[in-house]
């Protein structure tokens, strides 16, 4: 008989290039032996370059297809994605208030990498005042840490976002100029430490998806946060290492890298 395998929860977009969204999380979750089981906060349509259009699903759907999961699933994890809408951010508080000791991982997708906003202030009202306390780690790009907390200093964004209910803050730094990344774990009593990645040389379609998803898979495994967060920017890296190009915009991560070695 195969061992079980831990789940992952994921609510995240559609995304039909497949470059990011729920088909990222997948990928990067059955890369670390792990089942993810997926509600769809939204459809979009987009191709590698940018988001045309964005479709959240009804709340109610989202709450009845979660009551029908739970009652035969016991999640390890949970990932939230692209939410889309403040209701579906209000259902997702409710919802995560019933699970109160599952990790939660909140990758705060704010705007597409092309640059479309995909979060106006309603909803990132409700993240900040309602989700970051419902949240284990939080890991926004640089611009949605700065977005998040009203604040420019990086710094500052960490212990705001903390500050707001965040028990861990990782703040990637692709987006600062800088020859190498710096990505930034803020944790508990005051605590943070660097990680310092080279820079590699593309755009990259589905980056934040598949660190967000990689370290809800390793804490499904039991993990702390910590080492969890550590092996997670490793794989990632690893993955937009070996990243190609689909479309004739943003690179992929190729999640699967591990298949050709």
């Amino acid at each position: 008989m195969s061992p079980k395998r831990p789940i992952v929860l994921c609510f995240s977009g559609h995304d039909p290039s497949g470059g990011a969204g729920i088909q990222a999380d997948i990928e990067a979750i059955a890369s670390h032996r792990c089942h993810a089981a997926s509600i769809i906060t939204s459809l979009t349509e987009q191709d590698s370059r940018n988001v045309k259009k964005l479709m959240p699903q009804k709340v109610e759907n989202i709450i009845s297809q979660f009551e029908t999961l739970r009652k035969d699933f016991k999640f390890d994890a949970i990932k939230i994605g692209l939410i889309g809408h403040p209701d579906i951010a209000l259902a997702l508080c409710e919802i995560l208030m019933t699970c109160p000791n599952i990790p939660v991982v909140l990758d705060p997708v704010l705007a597409s990498g092309g640059g479309t906003e995909l979060a106006g202030k309603p909803l990132i009202d409700i993240i900040t005042e309602q989700l970051l306390p419902l949240t284990t780690i939080l890991t926004p790009n640089s611009h949605e840490a700065r977005k998040l907390a009203n604040e420019d200093d990086l710094a500052e964004c960490g212990q705001i976002l903390q500050t707001k209910g965040a028990d861990y803050v990782l703040i990637t730094g692709t987006h600062e100029d800088s020859e190498l990344v710096h990505n930034r774990l803020y944790m508990p009593n005051k605590l943070n430490e660097t990680f310092n990645w080279e820079r590699l040389p593309h755009s990259y379609h589905g980056s934040g998806c598949t660190l967000a998803s990689t370290i809800a898979a390793l804490l499904a495994q039991g993990l702390d946060v910590f080492t969890a967060a550590n092996e997670a920017q490793e794989y990632t890296w690893q993955a937009l290492a070996a990243a190609y190009q689909p479309g004739h915009g943003q690179h992929n991560p190729n999640r699967l890298f591990w298949m050709d070695a």
